[in-house]
């Protein structure tokens, strides 16, 4: 008998309410009357990984407003984790993951976060962070062009080699392609990771 109430109890927690809305559009779930808690959270999930800091919080907020008093510790974690991803913040979510006890992201996982933090600072960081992003990004694009400029002039060696001008036109479509390519396979692996992740499993990761 108290492992039939146990059972009762889990499948009434929010992550098993979230497994059984997880595969709602947004809008079937922003209709969504009886689990209305578990709904907002997963929208607030969504808006995380969306990098919607803002959305996020207001549907947390909204979701641990509409829980019961004893899901309203979980909803809190999870609003944690969801939060510290949108806002980049990459040792706050491995603690808030933790918390939820979920295995953290993988140390290469947190880098990237952090990367995106540098060069994608939230809505809600100081000016100076902005500031920094625009000149790491500047220094990018700079160093690019220079390696393009710089692959080009040894392409076309044996051709009797190129104009500057011309190396640097030529070499700016050759990152751009190369970019493109690489931001392909990542949006392939991406939309891989999506579809194989479980309903009701672990919060949101960098990809």
């Amino acid at each position: 008998m108290a492992k039939q109430r146990q059972v009762r109890i889990e499948q009434k927690s929010p992550i098993a309410q979230m497994q059984a809305l997880e595969t709602r559009t947004d809008e079937e779930l922003q209709r969504e009357t009886k689990l209305k808690a578990a709904a907002l959270a997963i929208l607030g999930a969504r808006a995380a990984e969306r990098y919607d800091a803002a959305a996020s919080r207001e549907y947390f907020r909204r979701a641990v407003a509409a829980a019961r008093p004893q899901e309203r510790m979980q909803l809190r974690r999870m609003a944690d984790a969801s939060l510290a991803l949108a806002e980049r913040r990459p040792d706050d979510l491995k603690a808030a993951v933790e918390r939820l006890g979920q295995e953290a992201p993988s140390n290469r996982q947190l880098f990237l976060l952090r990367l995106m933090g540098l060069l994608a600072p939230a809505q809600g960081a100081p000016r100076s962070a902005k500031v920094r992003s625009f000149a790491i990004i500047l220094a990018i694009v700079v160093v690019l062009l220079l390696v393009g400029f710089g692959l080009v002039k040894l392409i076309a060696l044996p051709f009797g080699g190129t104009g500057t001008g011309t190396s640097l036109i030529f070499g700016f479509v050759l990152i751009i392609a190369l970019l493109a390519i690489l931001a392909l396979f990542g949006r392939r692996r991406q939309a891989k990771a999506l579809a194989a992740r479980k309903p009701g499993g672990p919060p949101p990761r960098p990809k």
